[in-house]
């Protein structure tokens, strides 16, 4: 049948339908974003791992988790440690035996709030700065003549430490302590080793002998260091012993090879030294 005339044509139009939701709503980006700031905060933590000392990564810790002493070390009895905290021998303050234990062993001692606070050390420290200000007297020549010569005060130097009161003296250039990389002393040490019996002559602490050598090359067969710097340790015990220094006052002798060296350049020479430590205990 024919169409009829001014009959508007007809039009059919099909709308295409997509599945699967478009863009999602967007939730992607919220889990992108959470992965984002994770990583960040894991980076930023492997940082502040490596960016910090012991001391301070404990500070931050501390900050992030305030707590009470007496909270960290009040147990009801039944927990794992009966009724002590791991921290108690850190925190129980310095009275009577001071430590969870009626007789704690020195390694258990309860040291304060701080963890190394205790009664011992002020009159000990206070026993020990009148050995010192004795030692540098002589050293010195503080109130008399020093018994140091000019010549040797080149090699010397002194500085007190937890341990005791260390006199360190060490090679210069055309000035050496032994002969070549050996343990044979040049004059300058038989003198360093006289000054240094008389002078801790005049206290009764203990002592220690520290050897230390500079590196040498890796490529050697055979590297002296540790051998080197025990001989020449056990040399200067020698040369005190000689120069009348009791003996039995020479607690250990060790030597430490390259292990320690004094400046940044391991091979210089300034690190070929040796260290006499005046012990602040006399046991």
């Amino acid at each position: 049948m024919a169409p009829r005339d001014g009959a508007a044509p007809i039009i059919i139009k099909r709308k295409k339908v997509v599945a699967g939701g478009g863009h999602h709503g967007g939730a992607w980006k919220v889990a992108y974003a959470d992965f984002v700031t994770a990583m960040m905060a894991f980076f930023l933590l492997m940082w502040l791992l490596n960016a910090t000392t012991e001391k301070q990564r404990k500070g931050i810790a501390d900050y992030f988790n305030p707590t009470v002493p007496i909270n960290r070390i009040s147990g009801g009895g039944e927990g794992a440690f009966g009724g002590d905290s791991v921290f108690s021998e850190d925190q129980i303050a310095q009275s009577g035996t001071g430590a969870t234990s009626q007789r704690p062993s020195e390694e258990r001692q309860a040291r304060g709030q701080s963890g190394t606070e205790s009664d011992k050390p002020d009159a000990e420290d206070g026993k020990f700065d009148e050995v010192q200000k004795k030692i540098d007297e002589a050293l010195m020549g503080i109130g008399g003549e020093s018994m140091v010569s000019e010549q040797m005060a080149r090699h010397i130097v002194t500085r007190v430490t937890d341990e005791g009161l260390i006199v360190e003296f060490f090679d210069l250039e055309n000035e050496p302590l032994f002969e070549g990389d050996t343990a044979v002393p040049t004059r300058i040490t038989t003198e360093i080793a006289g000054m240094l019996s008389r002078v801790f002559g005049l206290v009764d602490n203990k002592v220690a002998v520290n050897g230390h050598l500079r590196s040498y090359p890796e490529i050697l067969k055979a590297n002296p260091v540790w051998d080197l710097s025990t001989a020449r340790a056990q040399q200067f015990r020698l040369m005190l012993g000689a120069a009348n220094f009791p003996a039995n006052r020479v607690q250990r002798v060790t030597g430490f090879a390259d292990q320690q060296p004094a400046v940044k350049n391991p091979m210089a020479l300034r690190n070929n030294r040796l260290e006499l430590i005046l012990l602040r205990s006399k046991l």
